[in-house]
C-alpha cells in the first residue's frame, strides 16, 4: 500500500495536477453558457458534470505525461527538471507509456459516451495535445500550439451540452490561446539560455528577452479582446465584461511583476493565471443568474 501510494504521490508530482486549474474553469464556462441557451438553465446535470471531469483529466494526464516522455532527452539536461519523476527514475518509461495510452483510452471511451461529435474530436484533440511537445523541438509557434491545447477546452465543452462548435466558443477559444501562450512567453524567460544552449525553438532564446515580454503583451492584449467579443457574441450581460476587464487588469500586474523581477515567475504564472480563470467563471456564471 505504502508503495501503491508513493507512486500515486510521484504521478501527482509528474503531472503537475494542481495546474488544472486553468483550463477546467473555461470548460465549466463553455458548459453552463451552452446550457443556458440549450436549456434556459445554466445548470448542464450530474451526468456531463462527471462525464466533463473524466474527460479534462484523463485529457490533461495524457497530454502532460506525453510531454515529459517526450521530453526526458532535455529535462535531463536542465537543473530545473532534472527531478521530475520521469527523469530521476521514480516512474519508468513503461509505466508512463501505460499511463498515457490509459488516458487516451478513457478520453476517446467516455467522449463517445457524451455524444458523436465529441467522439469523432477526441482523437484531433489528443493529436494536438500530443504536437506541443514535439513542436517546440522546430519552430518558436509551440507556445501558440499549447496555448490551442487549453483553448481547446470550451469547444469541447460546449460539444457536450450542445454537439455543436458556437461562434462564441471559437473566440473564448482564441483569448484562451493568446491568454495561455502569453504567460507561456513570460514562464520560458526562466529557461532561456538553456533553450539557446540546446537548439530549442523558444521565443525567447531567438529574439530575446525584451522582444518576448513586448509579444507577450500584444498576445494578452489579443486576448482581452477576444474575450470581450465572446462576451459579446453569446450575449452576456454586464459582469461578464466586468470579469473580463478584471482579467485584462490581472494580465497588466502579472506584466509589471515579471518586468520588476526575473524571479517572480512562478507567481506570475500560477498565482495570478489561476485566478483569471476562477474569476472569469464567477463573473460569467453571475451574469447568467
Amino acid at each position: 500500500m505504502q508503495k501503491f501510494l508513493k507512486t500515486l504521490s510521484d504521478i501527482g508530482e509528474l503531472i503537475v495536477f494542481k495546474h488544472s486549474v486553468f483550463a477546467l474553469p473555461f470548460i465549466f464556462t463553455a458548459m453552463i453558457v451552452s446550457s443556458n441557451e440549450t436549456n434556459a438553465s445554466p445548470w448542464f446535470g450530474f451526468k456531463l458534470l462527471f462525464l466533463g471531469l473524466i474527460c479534462a483529466v484523463s485529457a490533461r494526464n495524457f497530454a502532460m505525461a506525453f510531454n515529459r516522455y517526450k521530453d526526458e532527452d532535455i529535462d535531463k539536461l536542465n537543473p530545473r527538471t532534472a527531478t521530475r519523476p520521469s527523469v530521476d527514475g521514480r516512474i519508468g518509461r513503461k509505466n508512463l507509456q501505460i499511463f498515457i495510452i490509459v488516458n487516451a483510452a478513457i478520453f476517446i471511451i467516455v467522449a463517445a459516451c457524451i455524444n458523436s461529435l465529441a467522439f469523432w474530436l477526441s482523437f484531433p484533440i489528443l493529436f494536438v495535445l500530443g504536437g506541443y511537445s514535439v513542436f517546440k523541438r522546430f519552430s518558436p509557434l509551440a507556445h501558440l500550439v499549447l496555448g490551442l491545447c487549453l483553448g481547446l477546452s470550451p469547444i469541447a465543452g460546449v460539444v457536450a451540452v450542445a454537439n455543436e462548435i458556437t461562434l462564441w466558443s471559437v473566440l473564448l477559444c482564441l483569448g484562451i490561446v493568446f491568454w495561455t501562450a502569453g504567460f507561456d512567453l513570460l514562464y520560458s524567460l526562466q529557461d532561456i539560455e538553456f533553450d539557446k544552449n540546446n537548439g530549442l525553438f523558444s521565443i525567447p532564446s531567438i529574439y530575446g528577452a525584451n522582444a518576448t515580454m513586448f509579444i507577450s503583451a500584444i498576445f494578452h492584449a489579443l486576448a482581452t479582446i477576444f474575450w470581450l467579443l465572446f462576451a459579446w457574441a453569446a450575449g452576456l450581460g454586464a459582469m461578464a465584461y466586468i470579469g473580463v476587464l478584471i482579467s485584462g487588469v490581472i494580465l497588466y500586474k502579472e506584466h509589471q511583476i515579471v518586468r520588476v523581477d526575473f524571479t517572480k515567475i512562478d507567481r506570475a504564472f500560477f498565482t495570478l493565471n489561476g485566478y483569471i480563470s476562477i474569476l472569469f467563471f464567477i463573473f460569467v456564471l453571475v451574469s447568467l443568474l
